[in-house]
């Protein structure tokens, strides 16, 4: 295959990232729930809006390409609810790393070990890069459960104490995006929609 084959190939493949549900609902649309393609474009406009409350030096550039791919391992791996047990997410982690390989394995050579070490950099969370990415991805869902009276945290009887464990990497990295989750949170408590 040429590398014009193998990178339409693999836009073909990511395709069926629009077919991988999560947890999250648009309240917009009816509550129904979002998908993971919808997801990893929002983050990255998060992320390129709010990339000035970070307080360590980032690379906005390379930020939204983690976002961009993330999630792509979903579409072997599925989605897994953030607050599942730990052993569900070991399993988890084993079925990511596994897509990883396959899915950025239809790319050729050069791309493939970009993409790949993008987002082996992120799964770690290491860098600041990586950090900065982590924070948008948990601090999005927080804005939309707020958004939505709870929406997941309330379904499925989330503690404040899960939120702010997820949401942690923003405490160094973003002080200022950190004390809004913990303002969001007491209010969510406050409304019974956390516990």
């Amino acid at each position: 295959m040429t590398d014009l084959e193998q990178q339409l190939a693999f836009i073909i493949e990511i395709d069926k990232l629009k077919a991988v549900y999560r947890q999250t609902t648009v309240k917009e649309d009816k509550d129904r729930h979002e998908n993971s393609a919808e997801h990893s474009w929002h983050i990255t406009l998060t992320a390129q809006l709010l990339q000035d409350y970070a307080e360590q030096p980032i690379d906005i550039s390379r930020v939204v390409k983690m976002l961009l791919i993330h999630d792509i391992i979903e579409i072997d791996a599925g989605d897994l609810f953030a607050f599942a047990e730990s052993k569900d997410h070991e399993q988890q982690a084993l079925k990511e790393e596994k897509a990883a390989q396959r899915l950025f394995g239809l790319l050729p050579t050069v791309q493939h070990d970009e993409y790949k070490s993008l987002w082996f950099e992120f799964e770690e969370a290491k860098t600041n890069d990586a950090q900065f990415a982590k924070g948008m991805d948990r601090i999005l869902p927080l804005v939309q459960n707020m958004n939505n009276q709870g929406g997941s945290w309330a379904k499925h009887k989330i503690s404040q104490s899960q939120v702010l464990a997820r949401n942690s990497y923003l405490e160094k990295m973003a002080p200022k995006l950190w004390q809004y989750v913990v303002q969001q949170t007491d209010l969510a408590v406050a409304n019974g929609w956390l516990l």
